[in-house]
Parts: C-alpha cells; sequence; structure tokens
C-alpha cells in the first residue's frame, strides 16, 4: 500500500455546517416572493440562475445573492420591488455574518491525525468569507496549509499536494462532495474519503465510483484515524 503523507480537508459541510445557511436563505427568499412565484417553481429558477452564474461569478453567498436577485427580477416580469431587492440583499449580509459551526467529531478528529500528516484545507469559494469561516471556526491552527480556490479539479489537486506534501499518490482527500472532492482527487491519483452531509447542493450531487481501491466512505468525520490505521 502506498504510504500516506498527506491528508486534504474540504471546508463547507466537511468542518462545518454551511449548505444550511443556503437553504434558510431559500426559505427567506421563497416568503419575500410568494406573491410572484410558487416556492417549488421559484426554487427551480434560482437554480437555473446559479447554474448560469457560478462561471461568472463562482461559488459562495455573493453569486448566490446575485442569483436571488436575478431570479426576483424573471419572476416578477421586472416588477419586483426595491424593498424586495433590499431585502435580499440584507439577507446575503445576513449569510455572510452567520456563526460557524463545526461539524461532530471534527475537532478531535485533527487533533487524532495532525502529528502524523501534513493537514491541508482545501475549499472553494469567495476569499473573504471562506477565510472568514476558517479563522471563526477555530479550526485553522491544525493546518499545515490553507488553500482556498475558484475550483477543485486533477490540476488542483495534483498541484496543491505535490506543493504541501509529497504529491497526490500520497495524499488522501476528505470532503462531503462526490464531484469536487472525490472524484477529481481520485483522478488526481490521491485516495478520496467521502463524509457524506445530510444536504447536498444539487450542482455538487455526482455518482459514487466504481471499482477504485483509493476510494472509501465514512460514516463520520470521526471514522478517519480507523481508515488511516488500516491503510497504514
Amino acid at each position: 500500500m502506498t504510504p500516506i503523507t498527506t491528508l486534504g480537508f474540504d471546508a463547507d459541510d466537511t468542518l462545518w455546517h454551511n449548505e444550511r445557511v443556503f437553504r434558510l436563505t431559500e426559505e427567506r427568499f421563497a416568503t419575500l416572493l410568494a406573491d410572484y412565484s410558487e416556492k417549488n417553481h421559484l426554487t427551480d429558477r434560482l437554480l437555473a440562475a446559479e447554474r448560469r452564474n457560478v462561471l461568472h461569478y463562482g461559488y459562495g453567498v455573493k453569486g448566490f445573492t446575485l442569483s436571488m436577485i436575478e431570479t426576483a427580477i424573471e419572476v416578477t416580469d421586472g416588477k419586483v420591488p426595491a424593498d424586495v431587492i433590499a431585502e435580499i440583499l440584507e439577507a446575503g449580509r445576513d449569510m455572510l455574518s452567520h456563526p460557524v459551526d463545526p461539524l461532530p467529531y471534527v475537532e478531535e478528529t485533527l487533533k487524532a491525525v495532525k502529528d502524523d500528516y501534513r493537514l491541508v484545507l482545501i475549499t472553494k469559494g469567495d476569499l473573504f468569507d471562506q477565510e472568514r469561516k476558517v479563522s471563526a471556526s477555530g479550526l485553522d491552527v491544525y493546518f499545515d496549509a490553507i488553500e482556498i480556490v475558484s475550483e477543485k479539479n486533477a490540476d488542483t489537486y495534483k498541484t496543491l499536494f505535490s506543493r504541501h506534501g509529497t504529491g497526490p499518490t500520497e495524499a488522501m482527500m476528505i470532503g462531503n462532495s462526490l464531484k469536487s472532492d472525490i472524484l477529481p482527487a481520485l483522478e488526481a491519483g490521491a485516495f478520496g474519503a467521502h463524509v457524506p452531509h445530510d444536504i447536498t447542493w444539487a450542482l455538487e450531487e455526482a455518482d459514487a465510483p466504481h471499482g477504485s481501491d483509493r476510494f472509501f466512505r465514512l460514516d463520520h468525520i470521526g471514522k478517519l484515524p480507523q481508515l488511516l490505521a488500516r491503510l497504514s
């Protein structure tokens, strides 16, 4: 078995709650537009806007807020009141100051593996917001490096695991998103440990890989040390 020297950790919904904040804001958005659109239709329109806009605005709260404004304009045929736009902007600002709540088992797991591996936090999204969440979580002290990237693909993992470790073949990526955390890491030659979260953004959904001896699924992140011990 190839030795593992470096562990990459996703942040949002792997180390702390994130998607539930977006879902709560979607509920708030639906209430604001209730006079103009049925909730399920509005949610579909918002997702379509996010899908279009992610290439322009990137991931995170700011792009999400712009997508909400665009959707509000669409479903009201350009008649959305200014006070509703103001409420949407306020909802976005509230998201940018939302408390950061680490998920169960996270801190004890990071403590357990820190002395034996290089730990790299690899997250995508808005730079300022991701920096805020990393600091507010209090988990930054466990990491040897923190990388905030615009996209996660095989080249991203090859570069970062070579920069901060001994290359992707001796690294493992741990995360909740098959699409962003696991599949591109496997493509880069790394190990992948999928830790499912109970809420997954539609644009992050993907099928699990088949036939890879480098892919593992963990019920929760607290089982990571056992997996690493088994592979060592």
